[in-house]
């Protein structure tokens, strides 16, 4: 009456899988119904023949009533797959059933019929409740959306959206389709999507992602990607998919299960032969239902798959779960894994009279009109410290070399060293530059008035949090960790330096690395590759695993890795293969008690030491336990909180800006 396999099952949907199972999902809930009325006419039995000394035909007759209607779903479902042509544990429960009928015990027979039934449904709900903690993740999607037509505001039923529709989401709402923000500003919390469990702020031009829920402002959106095409409907995919995948151990569990049967009943024979006690033979077969054994793997995959989802890790099959406890080689991919892929602000070097802050008024205030990401960067450093802008006058921007403007009455340029000398800058600024651009740096300086007062050194920046999850993968037992990048070599090298990785490799073009990984995986290795999952595709095939970054919103990245991380934080790799190896652990406690469990229990049964209602009641608990056990895995990683990097405030003046992790580059007192 067991699953063989929990994961298989979706919207009782009919396959193989489930014909195999032995359960009947249809009637579960009618089956509830029955355990109770049935356990009502046999609690009466006892009660008539424990009250009334001469109640033994109405205490009968009551039991009897019980255990038909405890029985009657039991036979049948054996009965089923004895007419499909299917054997299975089904068969050994009704067996064990009716030889308690056999025996004219009718109370005995209705409490084993109970404990069986209360197992099965304790089990079937338990597995739908994990997967239900899933579903929660993804079925936010509201059924209603307000889209703006000439007209006004018109309700409508948000399957009925297309790309190009305007709607506008209230404080409190859920998005009900992917789009760009048009107008209007908000907080959104975007845990079902990314896992991060901060509120991120949106403005206009930031894309927002159906299932996500806004917690302030009146937006309007622009409809990109409704229904299934959505974001959130390619991950509700993905986990139904990954449900439905199913690992080694599980498909040879299924596969011996035909031969099982039989050597139970053979068993079983020789308990009566030796002992002809059918309370032995009874208890036998209770205890030879492998329920226990048969539960380890998919509640312990199903607790493991709720854990991943909800840090926004989308697992596509579960084998992968078992995989990733094996992996002991990393190879990241360098722009945007780990470094953000956008220009930031690392290096403030005021000349002179000049204060961090000043230099940074002077560029960001003259930068403020220009689209250059180095404008964007220099913006972007302004306001998290907390540095007003001036409103330049006379702005004007050459093309990928600089800015002229009047900044606060003072004639300011902002710009590359050679545009600088075209302008008319005749001092040597260049003896206060320790940095090499060859490294990867973006220099730019800042003149006022014919006089350098200071320079600005950018670069893609690292992760903050990458030394720190490469550092805990190491510990975790990984013995190789390695980066390949199309970049220069000295800058892969540079990036390498700061966060901790012994190997890098730069000037790599797709194919090389390509064969760079099947390098790896040629000396025995097994291979994780990380990337962004959307010029890495090859790589990402190549591993044992793939892993793509930042998928939220990207189909690409959603299709082009075996695993994808709906979040940047790259601590969620070293969860990963924690969560993996917690998880082989959990199936190996589980197989390990199930087969103790019905060793020992077999064992005791055929010796007399156990009775028939001992033993339906022993094979509930022994099923609950392993079920328990496994549960353990949902609570895997709640202490992981999105990475929020930190704005240090000085004591005395404006804000500043702490170093990289890695020291290479001194702090900024802005």
């Amino acid at each position: 009456m067991q699953v063989t396999s929990l994961l298989s099952r979706h919207d009782h949907e009919h396959d193989e899988s489930c014909a195999s199972c032995g359960h009947d999902h249809e009637h579960a809930p009618v089956r509830l119904w029955q355990t109770l009325l049935g356990v009502v006419f046999v609690v009466n039995g006892f009660v008539v023949d424990w009250v009334f000394d001469r109640g033994h035909t109405v205490a009968s007759a009551s039991a009897l009533i019980g255990a038909v209607i405890l029985g009657y779903p039991i036979v049948w479902t054996a009965i089923k797959d004895l007419r499909t042509g299917v054997l299975s544990i089904n068969e050994l429960v009704a067996i064990a059933v009716l030889a308690a009928f056999a025996s004219g015990d009718y109370k005995t027979a209705g409490v084993v019929a109970f404990f069986m039934l209360m197992g099965e449904i304790i089990e079937t709900r338990t597995a739908e409740g994990a997967r239900a903690s899933i579903e929660l993740l993804i079925k936010l999607t509201p059924t209603k959306a307000r889209r703006i037509t000439p007209q006004g505001e018109d309700e409508i039923a948000a399957k009925d959206l297309v790309v190009g529709d305007l709607i506008r989401i209230r404080p409190g709402d859920n998005v009900a389709a992917d789009g760009m923000i048009v107008s209007g500003q908000g907080s959104f919390n975007q845990a079902t999507i990314t896992g991060e469990s901060l509120p991120v702020d949106k403005k206009p031009g930031d894309e927002v992602f159906a299932g996500t829920q806004n917690l302030t402002g009146v937006l309007e959106i622009k409809v990109s990607r409704a229904g299934q095409d959505t974001t959130l409907g390619r991950v509700r995919e993905l986990i139904l998919a990954a449900e439905k995948t199913r690992l080694p151990i599980m498909k040879i569990v299924d596969q011996y299960m035909g031969f099982y049967t039989p050597l139970v009943l053979v068993i079983a024979a020789l308990v009566w032969a030796f002992t002809r006690r059918l309370d032995n033979v009874i208890s036998v077969i209770i205890f030879s239902c492998p329920c226990a054994f048969i539960l380890a793997t998919p509640t312990a995959m199903v607790a493991a798959l709720s854990a991943a989802a909800r840090l926004g890790i989308l697992i596509k099959n579960v084998g992968d779960i078992e995989l990733a406890a094996k992996i002991n080689a990393f190879i990241f991919d360098k722009t945007g894994t780990l470094t953000t892929g956008e220009l930031a602000v690392s290096r403030l070097a005021p000349l002179g009279e000049t204060s961090p802050a000043e230099l940074l008024q002077l560029a960001a205030s003259a930068e403020k009109y220009s689209n250059h990401p180095t404008a964007k960067a220099l913006a972007l450093l302004a306001a998290e410290a907390g540095v007003a802008l001036i409103e330049p006058q006379n702005f004007s921007e050459t093309a990928g070399l600089g800015v002229k403007a009047q900044v606060n009455g003072g004639r300011v340029l902002v710009g590359r060293v050679q545009w600088l000398r075209d302008n008319g800058l005749k001092e040597d600024f260049l003896q206060s530059v320790d940095l090499n651009e060859a490294e990867g740096w973006s220099l730019i300086f800042v003149a006022r008035d014919g006089r350098c007062v200071g320079w600005v050194g950018l670069e893609d920046k690292t992760r903050a949090e990458a030394r720190e999850a490469l550092a805990e993968l190491k510990e975790s037992g990984v013995r190789r960790i390695a980066m390949i990048s199309g970049d220069r070599q000295a800058v892969a090298a540079r990036v390498a330096r700061e966060i901790g990785c012994e190997e890098a490799r730069g000037e790599c073009l797709p194919e090389d690395k390509v064969e760079f990984v099947r390098g790896i995986k040629a000396k025995g290795y097994k291979v994780a590759i990380v990337g962004d999952g959307v010029n890495d595709a090859p790589a990402l095939a190549a591993g044992d695993i793939g892993i793509a970054m930042g998928a939220v919103g990207s189909e690409i990245a959603i299709h082009s890795a075996t695993i994808a991380l709906m979040n940047n934080d790259l601590r969620r790799l070293p969860f990963l293969i924690k969560l993996s190896r917690s998880t082989r652990a959990v199936i190996n406690q589980n197989f390990m008690f199930g087969v103790a469990f019905i060793v020992g229990g077999m064992t005791l049964s055929a010796l007399s030491y156990v009775p028939p209602v001992m033993a339906a009641a022993m094979h509930t608990a022994g099923s609950l336990i392993v079920v328990f056990n496994s549960a353990r895995l949902v609570r895997k990683g709640e202490e992981l909180e999105h990475y929020q990097s930190e704005i240090v405030v000085s004591k005395s003046g404006p804000p500043a800006v702490p170093a990289p992790k890695s020291g290479l580059a001194p702090s900024m007192a802005v």
